[in-house]
């Protein structure tokens, strides 16, 4: 069979077109999607710690993958339309930040085929995203920022020595709130405390709730709640009104002259621990087998204002002189 020379440039120039598609289609970025619940320090740093192990591993933003991200300014009800958004970009994963919107995200993804890694959940198993700490879900795992309990009211006995009445403000419709108090009742008596909780399911609560804790607790530990930690500049002024201080679970309240001190989980670092499950996905793993993470003890920071101790009326011990904390 003898072929023209039109015939081999037409075909010459289709296998040029072939090619051409083929390295386009190469050179896509990855495409994740960023569920987040609203504008917060905490988390936003999360996002910026899972972004950061993503550049570490080669993927480069805007080369090599694109972010989408995304919030409803804590507004539950507007997530599954959020997650429907970035679903239809048909990104590789969707990365969701704190329990309420992974939970909701869970559902509405259920058999697309797109993974989830989720951030800024203090209990997985408690939230029924995965089945256990030892593995992950059905196309879901992640990382956790559960704080080493244990450590917090270490630090809350250094800095009060005194105390032994902690109270506990949390949400009992949040999932997260509600394991964090049973944790701390079953840790309590080693630490020398008793756990005194109170709950506030509405911020317009919050005043009345915290004023209970008068003449209850010595000292308030504000746990990372999704209720709560944004409002808790006014968590903090009902506590400094009752005269009570307060150990936060977010230091950039501290930061602010907010509260006196926290010993917080660093959310950077939760973050990249959520980045690096991300990229064992990206490279073919099953959600499935791989175990959520937990922040280990070197991942907290301890974080002490002398301004706002002092407008609580709480004298900081000479022993933590030393601590390179303060932040005034």
């Amino acid at each position: 069979m003898i072929r023209s020379k039109s015939g081999w440039l037409s075909g010459m120039v289709v296998a040029g077109a072939m090619l051409a598609s083929v390295m386009t289609a190469a050179a896509d970025p990855v495409r994740i999607g960023v569920a987040n619940f609203g504008e917060h320090s905490q988390l936003n740093i999360a996002i910026e710690g899972f972004k950061k192990a993503l550049t570490e591993a080669g993927y480069e933003e805007g080369k090599d993958v694109v972010y989408t991200v995304s919030h409803t300014n804590f507004d539950a009800s507007l997530v599954p339309q959020m997650i429907a958004k970035l679903q239809a970009e048909q990104p590789k994963l969707i990365y969701t930040v704190t329990t309420p919107v992974s939970q909701i995200a869970q559902k509405a993804l259920a058999g697309s085929g797109i993974p989830i890694v989720f951030t800024a959940v203090t209990d997985p198993v408690a939230a029924k995203l995965t089945p256990s700490w030892d593995e992950g879900g059905e196309g879901i795992t992640g990382s956790s920022d559960l704080q080493d309990l244990a450590a917090v009211m270490k630090f809350t006995k250094e800095l009060m020595p005194n105390a032994t009445r902690l109270g506990i403000p949390y949400n009992p419709g949040e999932a997260n709130d509600v394991a964090l108090v049973d944790s701390a009742r079953e840790l309590a008596k080693d630490a020398g405390f008793e756990i005194v909780a109170v709950g506030v399911d509405n911020v317009n609560d919050i005043q009345q709730r915290v004023a209970s804790f008068s003449g209850k607790a010595d000292v308030i530990y504000v746990p990372t709640s999704n209720l709560l930690q944004p409002a808790v500049a006014a968590v903090a002024a009902a506590a400094r009104q009752a005269g009570i201080p307060i150990v936060n679970s977010d230091d950039g309240a501290v930061r602010d002259g907010v509260v006196p001190a926290s010993f917080a989980v660093n959310y950077n670092k939760v973050g990249e621990n959520a980045g690096k499950i991300a990229v064992r996905i990206l490279k073919g793993e099953d959600p499935k087998s791989i175990a959520p993470s937990k922040p280990a003890y070197e991942d907290h920071v301890m974080v002490i204002s002398k301004k706002s101790a002092k407008e609580f009326g709480l004298e900081i011990p000479a022993a933590l002189d030393n601590c390179e904390c303060f932040v005034d």
